[in-house]
């Protein structure tokens, strides 16, 4: 193979035949030696599978050879795990070491040249969330209005957690941080901190605003104790609610719905997201009320209603 070389300055180095690319520049970086450009050649020669496995390095009698780097190799290899069935996303991650190996090696004078800055790597899988139908949701609200109804705090507060995260579509972080203070009751919108300390005001409609006003007058009162924080949503010993909990609460929940699928507190988030989308929402709008950095991981959202589109026709066109 033609390319640059590997080896010492001035002469070469045996690649061990079972070292995998990836591995090699992912210890240097996992150790922090990479970043100062210091990956030990002795890493050179670690692993146990990937670079032997597609043939790089490694001769026909699986003996080490001096590795000659290059671009068409490091394509060879990755194509050899993508045939055997290597996800986009491990393939990604992989692509990454391998630029991360070779541009430590060139920089240190083993490679003449950094074949890895050619190197394009292949988008990760960003697969679809699992979301709630309009007619789930609406029943997963029901059926948790019925022990609210009773008056009971503790269902309450649920029903006060499930209401939020669909119709805001805030984290769960987001959620559990939110003090009493932070809810608007006559403007029907809350005040979030997320991700990067960036604050954000978020609507919620009139179902919300039922369950939080009956869990502020009726609820909470009997929860909290004296040494409760102004935290909106308490536990039962008065204490600042936990995301840990919120997963079992909605998990939990979700029971009740028949055909539901098995969603956290991010699957209603994925929900309320969709759901606006489908009721027509713009993405920009969506954008700022989940508070994504960039527009295109708003994106994402529209690949699940044309999936459910494209199913709606599959089923119901003549001619599908």
């Amino acid at each position: 193979m033609g390319g640059a070389e590997l080896g010492s300055p001035g002469q070469g180095v045996p690649v061990q035949g079972n070292a995998e690319l990836g591995e090699l520049a992912l210890r240097g970086t996992g150790s922090g030696v990479a970043e100062r450009g210091e990956l030990p050649l002795g890493a050179v020669g670690a692993g146990e599978a990937g670079l032997g496995r597609s043939g790089l390095g490694e001769s026909e009698s699986g003996r080490p050879v001096h590795a000659g780097l290059d671009l068409a190799g490091i394509r060879g290899w990755l194509a050899a795990q993508r045939a055997a069935g290597t996800g986009r996303t491990t393939l990604a991650r992989r692509s990454a070491a391998a630029r991360t190996f070779t541009a430590w090696a060139h920089r240190r004078g083993y490679l003449s040249s950094d074949p890895g800055a050619r190197l394009v790597a292949p988008r990760r899988q960003r697969t679809l969330p699992s979301v709630l139908r309009q007619d789930q949701a609406a029943e997963l609200m029901r059926a948790s209005q019925s022990g609210a109804a009773e008056r009971d705090p503790v269902s309450m507060r649920d029903l006060v957690i499930l209401e939020l995260l669909y119709a805001t579509g805030i984290r769960v972080s987001e959620l559990c941080g939110l003090d009493v203070d932070d809810v608007d009751m006559d403007l029907r919108v809350v005040r979030v901190i997320g991700k990067g300390d960036k604050e954000r005001t978020v609507p919620f409609g009139l179902p919300a605003q039922r369950a939080v006003r009956d869990w502020l007058t009726d609820g909470r009162p009997l929860l909290a104790a004296a040494h409760s924080p102004p935290a909106l949503l308490i536990g039962a010993r008065g204490g600042r609610l936990q995301p840990s909990s919120v997963r079992r609460i909605v998990h939990d929940a979700l029971t009740a719905v028949p055909g539901a699928p098995d969603l956290g507190p991010h699957g209603l988030r994925h929900t309320a997201a969709t759901h606006l989308l489908e009721g027509g929402a713009d993405l920009r709008s969506v954008q700022e009320l989940l508070g994504h950095a960039t527009l295109a991981t708003t994106q994402l959202y529209t690949h699940v209603t044309v999936e459910r589109l494209r199913a709606v026709h599959d089923q119901a066109h003549p001619r599908s």
